[in-house]
């Protein structure tokens, strides 16, 4: 009984085996669903993205050079301005008493300056004089009355000089004082608009020191010139040069896409490359400011508003491209272990071997409909393909798709192709 058990147990388990071996056949004859394309010749333009904001190209921070009360303020934020238009004016009244004290001390100055110039005068006469008479008659003039007139004339003409600088000195300070007044009237610096009003009549205006920037009173901008400032990768930098044509969008006019030529690219990082704990420089990744001017802006863009530009790093003319998702990496096979005999222990020594690196290919459709994986060497990426710098032929056919399918193919697989359109490459039902 326990024989014809076993028996049937047996006889069931080759039919189970048959119908997994038949089941493995049929998957393998339908193979992987895959969508396919033939490699051919595109027109590929590289591109950088990069976000950022827009900015005028002339614009000016209006900052107060002397300290005090604004007691007229004659401007509103969005006013316009021309160059020379008075904006605001500080209390006058601390620097209009250091002037008329510069000039009190200029006047005296200039007082004792010219009775030092008669004195010295003088002076010079009566050496004159002595100098007459002792030639007419040196008995008549000592040679320590000669030495006496030298000397006065001598310290007549240094006060006489020392006076002169005072005086000079006096009209510095007198230029000086002049200076910090007119400087209590602030001007525009440009014609433009004022973007940003800071302050409100009756505050105080503060100076800049080395530790304190002091008071911004307000920002007039130039809006006819505008460009868009954006932050790009490090990796993408060395592919920019100046003058690549650039598309900007900006969020705030969405049905339109602006047109710029790139004018500025930075030397140093945005982070302006700050060193970590460590001493060494951050690993993490940091963005350059990269300036793109603007064609024509409209009069209704505003400073700092959003935008992304697309910039045209190279452009490829009619070169064999392949789809950016057809390309992926495998690791080639690796080679048979080498072993090594020793006659006296007969003992087999593995030797090692390097691990190989992975190699970035595609997959090619052979005629039984397998697939061969091809390395290749790729240049330029586009939007959505990348070109071929070698590897692959005009004309081979490729597995595009999906990405799921590529990820999980391997040498020889069977696939099931059909075009973007679900039609076999080669006309296959």
């Amino acid at each position: 009984m326990n024989r014809k058990k076993l028996f049937i147990a047996a006889i069931g388990a080759v039919i189970l085996l048959v119908f997994v071996v038949l089941a493995m056949r049929q998957g393998r004859r339908g193979g992987t669903e895959v969508r396919t394309e033939e490699v051919q010749r595109r027109d590929l333009v590289s591109v950088v993205t990069a976000s950022g904001r827009i900015r005028p190209y002339r614009r000016v921070e209006i900052q107060a050079d002397v300290s005090g009360r604004i007691i007229d303020l004659r401007i509103l934020e969005g006013a316009w301005v021309t160059e020379g238009d008075t904006l605001l004016i500080i209390d006058q009244s601390t620097y209009l008493a250091a002037e008329q004290r510069a000039q009190a001390a200029l006047s005296s100055t200039q007082a004792t300056a010219a009775q030092a110039r008669a004195n010295r005068d003088q002076a010079r006469r009566m050496l004159d004089r002595t100098l007459r008479i002792r030639n007419q008659n040196p008995e008549l003039i000592s040679d320590q009355q000669l030495e006496d007139a030298e000397t006065s004339f001598e310290v007549q003409e240094a006060l006489y000089q020392a006076a002169e600088h005072s005086v000079d000195q006096a009209r510095a300070n007198l230029r000086e004082a002049r200076d910090r007044l007119s400087k209590t009237v602030i001007t525009a610096p440009l014609t433009g608009r004022v973007t940003r009003l800071n302050v409100e009549q009756g505050e105080t205006a503060i100076i800049g020191t080395m530790n304190n920037p002091g008071t911004v009173l307000a920002t007039v901008a130039d809006l006819s010139e505008m460009e868009a400032v954006v932050e790009v990768d490090e990796t993408d930098v060395p592919q920019i040069e100046l003058g690549d044509s650039a598309d900007i969008e900006i969020d705030a006019f969405p049905d339109e896409t602006f047109t710029g030529v790139v004018t500025e690219i930075a030397h140093s990082s945005i982070q302006g490359g700050a060193l970590g704990f460590s001493g060494t420089t951050s690993d993490q990744s940091v963005d350059f400011e990269v300036v793109i001017r603007i064609d024509d802006p409209p009069e209704s863009l505003r400073t700092d508003l959003s935008c992304t530009s697309d910039i045209v790093a190279e452009v490829r003319d009619s070169v064999l491209s392949i789809p950016i998702i057809a390309l992926t990496l495998r690791t080639p096979e690796p080679e048979d272990e080498e072993t090594a005999g020793d006659t006296g222990n007969e003992e087999i020594e593995l030797v090692e071997q390097e691990e190989p690196e992975e190699l970035e290919g595609v997959f090619v459709l052979n005629e039984d409909n397998t697939v061969s994986f091809r390395p290749v060497t790729v240049g330029v990426a586009g939007r959505e393909h990348f070109e071929v710098i070698e590897g692959i032929e005009e004309g081979e056919v490729i597995v595009a798709g999906s990405y799921q399918a590529i990820r999980m193919l391997e040498e020889g697989d069977l696939v099931r192709p059909s075009d973007e359109n679900g039609n076999s490459p080669r006309g296959e039902r």
